[in-house]
Formats: C-alpha cells, sequence, structure tokens
C-alpha cells in the first residue's frame, strides 16, 4: 500500500483544520480547529466538513468523497442549503447533507466531477452555533484512492441491494440510489440486502474460530438460530437456546447496516438505526435487514443507509471499504 494513504484519516482532518479560512462576520467567529485529543463539546461548538479522498467510480468518472466532524457530544443540528450550507462555484447544492450527526461521519456523500476537471477546486462552507468552517477540495494526489479494493489487504466494500431483484451498490454514493413514497406518522419500511467478500487476514482467523466453535455445541446452536438458507435476516441481538437450556450471544456481526437522516424538513425516526448482521464470512449468503423511518412531517427526505464490514467506520482509516447508498422518501 502506498504510504501516503495510511495517513487519510488523518490527513483529512489536518485537511479541514488547514483550510477552515473562516472569515469572521458580524454573527459569526472564526472557529478553530480542535487539538487532536480534545474531547468534543456538549453543544455550541462548530461543524468542520472533510474531504476524505477522491477516485474513480466503476463507470470511470471521478467521485470526490465528502464527510464532516460535528464537535457537538449532544447537539444534532439541522443546516438548509443556502448561505450557511453551500458548496462553490455552481452551488450551493452538490448534494450535500443538511442534518448533521454529532462526532465524526465518513463518507457521507460524493460529488462526480467531469474527467477533464483537473485542479480546479470546490469549496463547503458551513455555519453551525455562528461559528464558520471551510474546507476546500479537488483531485489532490495525495488523497487518491481505490474504493473498491485495499491495495495492501485486498478487503472489498459490501455489495447492497435495495430492493430484492434490484441492481447492486457498492462503494460511495453517487446520487440518489431509490425513491420511495410514505405517509405522515405511517412507518415506511427500509431494506437492505447485502453481502461481502472477507478480508485476507481474517481467512486464518475464521479458520481458528471455526475449529473452536466446533466443539461448542451453544456457538452451533447460534449459528442455526442466525443462518436460514442462503440468507440472515437481521439478527440486531438475538440470542440462541444453549445445550444446557442457557442462553448464546449471537456471532459477532460481518457487516452492519448504519441508516441516518440525510436531509429533510423533520426529524426522521428509525425503529432500528444500527442493525448487525452475520454472513459467517461467506461471500455467498446474502444478509437481509430490515427496519422502518417514521416522518412526522410532510416533506422531501433523504435517509442514507451505510453498511460497513469488519473495517468499522471510514475502514478504519484507509476510506475503503464500506458502501454507501441514498434513499429519497416523498412523505405527503
Amino acid at each position: 500500500m502506498r504510504p501516503h494513504l495510511r495517513g487519510v484519516a488523518v490527513r483529512s482532518l489536518l485537511t479541514v483544520a488547514i483550510a477552515l479560512g473562516a472569515v469572521a462576520t458580524d454573527r459569526a467567529q472564526i472557529s478553530r480547529p480542535p487539538l487532536a485529543l480534545e474531547p468534543l463539546g456538549i453543544t455550541g461548538e462548530a461543524i468542520f466538513p472533510a474531504f476524505e479522498s477522491w477516485g474513480p467510480d466503476k463507470n470511470g468518472d471521478t467521485l470526490l468523497l465528502l464527510g464532516y466532524y460535528n464537535r457537538n457530544k449532544n447537539q444534532e443540528l439541522d443546516i438548509p442549503i443556502g448561505p450557511d450550507n453551500r458548496i462553490e462555484p455552481d452551488g450551493p447544492d452538490y448534494g450535500q447533507p443538511t442534518h448533521f450527526y454529532p462526532g465524526r461521519q465518513h463518507g457521507v456523500f460524493a460529488i462526480r466531477v467531469p474527467k477533464d476537471f483537473g485542479n480546479r477546486r470546490l469549496t463547503w462552507t458551513l455555519t453551525a452555533n455562528g461559528q464558520t468552517s471551510v474546507v476546500s477540495f479537488w483531485t489532490n494526489p495525495a488523497y487518491w484512492v481505490n474504493f473498491y479494493k485495499h491495495s495492501a489487504n485486498a478487503n472489498e466494500p459490501p455489495v447492497i441491494r435495495l430492493t430484492r431483484d434490484g441492481p447492486t451498490m457498492t462503494g460511495p454514493p453517487a446520487g440518489v440510489a431509490l425513491t420511495l413514497a410514505g405517509t405522515v406518522g405511517k412507518p415506511v419500511p427500509l431494506t437492505v440486502w447485502a453481502s461481502d467478500v472477507p478480508m485476507r487476514e481474517r481467512d486464518v482467523e475464521a479458520e481458528l474460530t471455526a475449529r473452536a466453535r466446533a466443539t461448542s455445541p451453544a456457538a452451533r446452536a447460534a449459528d442455526a438460530v442466525a443462518v436460514v438458507g442462503d440468507q440472515i435476516i437481521g439478527i440486531g441481538g438475538a440470542r440462541a437456546a444453549g445445550a444446557a437450556g442457557g442462553t448464546a450471544a449471537a456471532p459477532r456481526p460481518d457487516l452492519t447496516v448504519n441508516w441516518r437522516e440525510h436531509r429533510g424538513p423533520a426529524r426522521v425516526a428509525f425503529a432500528q438505526a444500527r442493525i448487525p448482521l452475520v454472513t459467517k464470512g461467506n461471500p455467498n449468503i446474502v444478509a437481509e435487514s430490515s427496519t422502518t423511518a417514521t416522518f412526522s412531517v410532510p416533506g422531501e427526505y433523504v435517509v442514507r443507509a451505510q453498511v460497513n464490514d469488519t473495517s468499522g467506520d471510514g475502514g478504519g482509516g484507509e476510506q475503503c471499504c464500506w458502501t454507501t447508498a441514498l434513499v429519497r422518501v416523498i412523505v405527503k
């Protein structure tokens, strides 16, 4: 793996810090970059836009991947597209979020740019709690990544579908993948089908684990209820009876589906926002996860499904490998 890729996550935050470039106005103070180990604030802190990486998609087009760092521990913010949430030039709307969760959020959206984009730059400006943060980004060679295969461990992002027989998706989001209709107060079903090829280094671990589990009746029982045919139904927290009548914890998840609000006129209530799935390292097993989203006011919403493998949020700092899809919901 190229040495520069190991520091992508750190450089992403450094890019944010260096490019804050906030211009003080009569209503906005200059936001300062946080110290490396500084804890989150409770409320009243800034949100830092983060340029994370860029690279080609499956069609050869160029994608610029962005996320953000909300320094507020207990404050979710809504910042509409406009003067306080804009990407320029030719914006202000490039598909960025308007709802911001606390903490570091990776790979939230991607911007597709022409192959001849060259050294042109875009700038994302966010004003939160009276503090303005700015990041400029372009096809900086140091931030190039392969979104679809890690060069060191051969890890690949999960493959997902949003409908049972629909097209497969993998890697960063590039526009809205599915549009649904909903009614105020009535739960809207959200389903993800996902599979994954495990990382190279997990092969030995999986073999050792399989041998250990072969001697554990309780673990075998847990597997038996987790797997149904060639699919696994969202097991989130499932437990199985052991041989002696006790309980056994569900197997360690191979995939995790995380639902988030991306845009909308009001908060979205997810029945289960985080759903663990088990495929036992078998790329041929398709795991199904289901939840619902309930909307309190009419309007157009976008919700985000982020599917992580065991490398976790941000791919463990390497910007690979996870898959994100955006779903539009028109609520009446």
